[in-house]
């Protein structure tokens, strides 16, 4: 894909420094990164720190855990390859991800694919591949048998579980009540009674509760609650249960007073989930599915100050980058009570006097706002702006073709 100035949206540029050497370096090599880009905004992911929070998860959890990426928090092409060489697996959530993550060289049998409304075309390439396919519905499960007899292939599937709980404290809430993920834990045995007599390979379950969770308390009692719920439905099946999914859910901090995940008391929890696993169903695979744990810290958002401007005794900088490519850095279109994520003046790290000042892009909307009354280095025209934590769920997350500007490039250091 190319940006509209003929420049490759996507580029993997192992000449560029890191990102803590742009730290370190009160931005000159942040300056340097950004001449050979070559144009702001643009997005930069540091390969060495994705791979030492993988690491650092590897040395931590229990063995035996499975660690999948989530797709969807970043689907770089260039990240996911990176990806394919650190983790036991992937998860996609629609066709297109899954050609990327097949594209990055995982293999197939090692990649799930989950998420409500996947389509008729969708489901006939994941049989194709070897994909195993995590069921949101009971017509689902009856649409993916009848492509299975059709292409002459037995889909393996997994049955999505809507709990009957809730992921306590979850920046977002993806399971307990109503909701469009998953079937009901009530349902579920009835389901599984119909599916042992269609041409479906079961394998297991996936239990997804929630999102962006910085209490290790509420992520451990939901991992043991979702093994035990687990457990009792895999009593209700055919067939052995060889694989559960447990999601992720783990947080990263973005504002002031966030504290960062207590990785160890987790790891301690997820110990006990595991061995409650192994008591019931000893061969039964454990996975962890995680997104923006891995590379949310790991990347940043840059964009540069077009002009400075007053109003009412307030001074605004006026940027060429912002929600269009950053919505979750403005606040979601109000979604959300907004908060600044970590902000700098990339190219004035040190020594710089401070003012305060709002940080805004060119979109005709007060909510184009990236900073709100933030203390920074006084900024001047062709300054560089940095967003920090900007790793996952940024540029595809984002109304990138509202008021038509052009596309960010990402690159991967």
């Amino acid at each position: 894909m190319t940006a509209p100035d003929g420049l490759p949206r996507h580029a993997e540029a192992q000449q560029f420094p890191t990102l803590d050497d742009v730290l370190q370096i009160g931005g000159i090599l942040l300056t340097r990164l950004a001449e050979r880009v070559g144009r702001t905004p643009f997005y930069a992911y540091e390969r060495r720190h994705i791979a030492s929070r993988v690491g650092l998860l590897r040395q931590v959890l229990p063995r035996g855990v499975q660690l999948h990426y989530a797709v969807k928090a970043n689907p770089m092409p260039a990240l996911v390859q990176l990806m394919a060489g650190l983790v036991d697996g992937f998860d996609v959530a629609s066709g297109g991800e899954l050609k990327v993550a097949l594209d990055a060289g995982m293999a197939a049998e090692r990649i799930s694919f989950a998420g409500p409304g996947k389509r008729d075309a969708e489901l006939r390439c994941a049989v194709a591949a070897g994909a195993l396919l995590h069921l949101e519905s009971e017509s689902e499960m009856e649409r993916l048998a009848r492509i299975g007899s059709e292409l002459g292939m037995t889909p393996r599937v997994a049955v999505r579980v809507n709990p009957d709980f809730e992921l306590k404290l979850a920046g977002m809430k993806m399971g307990g009540g109503a909701r469009p993920f998953g079937v009901d834990a009530a349902r579920v045995p009835a389901m599984l009674r119909r599916l042992a007599q269609l041409e479906l390979d079961f394998h297991g379950f996936h239990l997804f509760c929630g999102a962006q969770n910085l209490s290790a308390a509420a992520l451990c009692e939901a991992q043991r609650l979702s093994v035990e719920l687990a457990l009792r439905l895999a009593d209700q099946a055919r067939v052995p249960m060889r694989m559960l999914n447990i999601g992720g859910g783990f947080g990263v901090p973005y504002f002031p007073g966030e504290r960062a995940l207590a990785l160890d008391a987790v790891a301690d929890g997820l110990a006990q989930s595991l061995d409650l696993l192994r008591r019931g169903s000893p061969d039964t695979e454990l996975i962890l599915e995680l997104g923006r744990y891995l590379v949310a810290e790991g990347g940043i958002y840059v964009c540069r100050v077009l002009e400075r401007k007053r109003s009412h005794g307030q001074t605004f900088l006026i940027t060429d980058g912002g929600l269009h490519h950053h919505l979750a850095a403005s606040g979601n279109f109000g979604q959300v009570i907004r908060k600044n994520y970590p902000v700098a003046i990339g190219n004035r790290m040190q020594g710089a006097a401070l003012e305060t000042v709002s940080v805004v892009g060119p979109l005709c909307t007060p909510l184009d706002l990236l900073a709100d009354r933030m203390e920074l280095p006084r900024a001047e025209v062709g300054d560089l702006v940095v967003v920090f934590q900007s790793g996952a769920y940024g540029l595809t997350a984002s109304p990138t073709a509202f008021l038509s500007h052009p596309l960010p490039l990402e690159v991967l250091v």
